[in-house]
């Protein structure tokens, strides 16, 4: 008889703070597929804003509560291919040459952004939904350190209602970056209207993207430009197109 699926469930800082229905939605998609999903109360965050700000101590600490915390040799899973390639790839360089070394490379082994673990596990979709037009932005820590975009892209094309229209500049930054986007904001601000200049010129009705700092970030932006185009965060968009969203 083939064990249960179970997995912990990594919400990220963004996610528990103002994505909630977000994490729910992923957690669903998990759920349908007959997963046992463990929510660990006391998670935090993965630990990228202040490794990438060069406070490595402080980092480390971090990221041993995390080692810790989701202790279990089972996966771990993230609505977010940032913190995906934070846990994965970064925690490696972290603790190399250390007493840690080990540990954190058995912990990065089990570190899975949803879209992959869904495409490991299976997951195939009924597109419930009526027939609409889409546009892709791939977050850059997703793209070069986790490398998990084509999984979720793989995820939409699978969508028969769904037409998917590639960015003409897809693998180019939307200008969030993390705390990039408080200490440059002039810069951020050209690198976002950049990014939504090419997102209307697909003349679709929404922008999908798999990492809710990149979300927030360029609907804000259109929402300050007056851009019509609609922002949905990919696990929102599956659930709610095979009908499992969360309706709050």
């Amino acid at each position: 008889m083939q064990e249960p699926k179970k997995v912990y469930f990594f919400s990220t800082c963004i996610g528990a703070a103002t994505c909630s229905n977000t994490c729910i939605n992923a957690i669903k998609l998990l759920q349908k597929e007959g997963v046992e999903v463990i929510f660990k109360k006391d998670q935090t965050c993965c630990g990228q804003p202040t490794f990438n700000s060069g406070y490595y101590e402080e980092t480390k600490k971090i990221a041993l509560h995390n080692l810790d915390l989701f202790e279990q040799d089972i996966p771990i899973v993230l609505p977010s291919g940032s913190c995906t390639g934070m846990l994965r790839i970064d925690y490696l360089e972290l603790f190399k040459d250390t007493e840690y070394e080990e540990r954190a490379r058995k912990f990065c082994s089990r570190i899975y952004e949803l879209s992959e673990y869904l495409i490991k596990i299976g997951a195939s979709y009924e597109d419930k939904g009526a027939p609409v037009s889409i546009t892709w932005h791939s977050n850059c820590h997703a793209l070069r350190v986790a490398k998990c975009a084509d999984s979720a892209k793989t995820l939409l094309k699978s969508l028969k209602n769904v037409k998917l229209i590639e960015l003409e500049h897809e693998e180019e930054c939307c200008g969030f970056g993390g705390i990039f986007s408080v200490k440059e904001p002039e810069i951020s601000n050209i690198m976002v209207s950049r990014k939504i200049e090419d997102i209307k010129a697909r003349n679709v009705e929404y922008i999908i993207a798999g990492d809710a700092g990149c979300g927030l970030n360029i609907s804000g932006a259109m929402k300050k430009q007056g851009v019509s185009v609609k922002y949905m965060h990919l696990y929102d968009f599956l659930a709610t197109r095979i009908g499992i969203a969360d309706s709050k």
